[in-house]
């Protein structure tokens, strides 16, 4: 009876996986590769590979605290995955990373396996190293045990996780909240659009006279060709070659009103993006993402002021916040209330939300990181260091949203990280979530603040 429920608890996680992968296969194909016709099938295999085992941690997380499965299964299953997480994001990304980058260059490409495994050497050395500073070593655990590589993955993914709820928390009040929003005209945007205008034309007629000289340039080296005997010689040595000199000058002139032309472009889109974004405001949707932002904006100071709190005195929450909220305010109200009972449902929700949304603004983000910085050479490496970037991500939110479940679901996803300083990277967490968000505030108020200068000037 037991080995059969653990046969069907299987297929369900197996099933699960399967749909996991396919679902990061299709990512893959139809947002980031979309536009490259040379495809690394093991890089697709591999980037979903560690999508699907990274949505499958969420998974058992959600099925802890509905009670799904078995308590053995859900163990089995909580090792099992973390084992071959793990295993993808040490050894087999980083060593595929080296691998794609040696390939792309080419005084390597004859010893490729050898350099790849170089590459792989020097990222496992700093990897452990990067345990040294921190209070995450155990004399206990050996050298390959779980705890030990987990707690150096989580050290990474939790700085990555600070350092994009930081900036979240700042930009997405300043994006939604029309306060922020610069006044721009029709008549902005018209004198923006004839300064760029005229500069083209500029460009225009400077080509002209580029063409134009080196035509006269041409014509003048023949007829000195033409020219034969001594005198043609002689002219020819003494005669001072000013229409080079003049050619220069004018691609140099033509170089900075190219530079130009440029930014005064990029300025045309943004004054047009602003525009549009001022119109958008005043809908019904444009303004409930106001009212958004203005939430947002409260959040955000919250968690600045939490965070210093906790940094200041040192504290970490021992109780997860909807039970901890649920007995304020039965406390404060005085009714009678099944705390127990509805924390679990609340602490469900709850869990789900982060899930989904973390998901879908992780996604979001690699797919624009891919689309700013990759080409058809670069493409399979940099999809290779956003799947590891990916896994540590989803790793360290396991690690941290155990403190959003009740205490009686937390057993088993503390018995499978093993003896980790938890409360270390709660602290960690609020530390560079606190230097990411007061960083991003001075960032977007001199963006803010330099903005309406730059199109103010003639």
């Amino acid at each position: 009876m037991i080995k059969m429920s653990f046969l069907m608890d299987s297929v369900i996680m197996f099933t699960s996986q399967v749909l996991f992968f396919g679902f990061g296969w299709l990512f893959f194909m139809r947002q980031l590769f979309k536009d490259y016709e040379v495809r690394q099938y093991v890089v697709q295999v591999v980037f979903s590979i560690t999508f699907a085992f990274s949505c499958t941690m969420f998974e058992l997380i959600i099925f802890e605290i509905l009670g799904a499965l078995e308590t053995s299964s859900r163990y089995f299953h909580w090792k099992f995955n973390l084992y071959v997480i793990l295993l993808v994001l040490i050894f087999v990304v980083p060593f595929y990373i080296g691998y794609y980058t040696v390939s792309n260059i080419r005084l390597l490409q004859r010893q490729k396996l050898l350099f790849a495994c170089v590459v792989w050497f020097t990222f496992m050395y700093f990897f452990w190293k990067l345990g040294d500073p921190f209070p995450i070593l155990s004399p206990k655990h050996g050298i390959l045990s779980i705890e030990q590589l987990i707690s150096r993955v989580g050290v990474i993914g939790v700085t990555l996780m600070a350092l994009l709820s930081g900036f979240g928390a700042v930009n997405c009040p300043y994006t939604y909240m029309s306060y922020f929003l610069r006044n721009v005209t029709d008549s902005d945007i018209l004198a923006l659009e004839r300064r760029l205008l005229q500069t083209m034309d500029m460009i225009v007629s400077k080509k002209k006279r580029i063409a134009m000289t080196r035509r006269q340039m041409y014509q003048r080296g023949e007829d000195q060709n033409k020219q034969t005997g001594f005198w043609g010689m002689i002219k020819s040595v003494t005669s001072s070659p000013t229409g080079s000199e003049n050619l220069s000058l004018i691609q140099q002139e033509v170089d900075a009103l190219e530079e130009l032309s440029r930014q005064l472009f990029l300025e045309t889109v943004e004054l047009q993006a602003t525009k549009e974004r001022i119109e958008y405001s005043k809908t019904f949707q444009g303004k409930y993402f106001n009212f958004l932002g203005y939430f947002f904006s409260i959040y955000c100071v919250w968690k600045i002021f939490m965070a210093t709190i906790n940094i200041v005195f040192d504290r970490v929450g021992k109780t997860d916040p909807v039970t901890r909220g649920i007995e304020i305010t039965v406390n404060y109200l005085g009714i009678q209330f099944d705390v127990k009972f509805w924390s679990q449902h609340i602490s469900f929700i709850l869990v789900g939300i982060i899930i989904v949304t973390s998901i879908r603004g992780l996604l979001i983000t690699l797919t624009k990181f891919f689309y700013a910085i990759s080409s058809s050479k670069s493409s399979n490496v940099i999809v290779l260091i956003l799947a590891q970037i990916m896994g540590m991500y989803f790793v360290s939110s396991v690690l941290l949203m155990r403190m959003s479940m009740p205490l009686e679901y937390r057993s088993i996803v503390t018995e499978v990280l093993g003896e980790l300083q938890f409360n270390f990277y709660h602290r960690w967490f609020d530390v560079i979530f606190l230097v990411s968000a007061l960083s991003s505030i001075l960032f977007l108020y001199l963006a803010h603040k330099q903005a309406p200068e730059k199109h103010m000037t003639p």
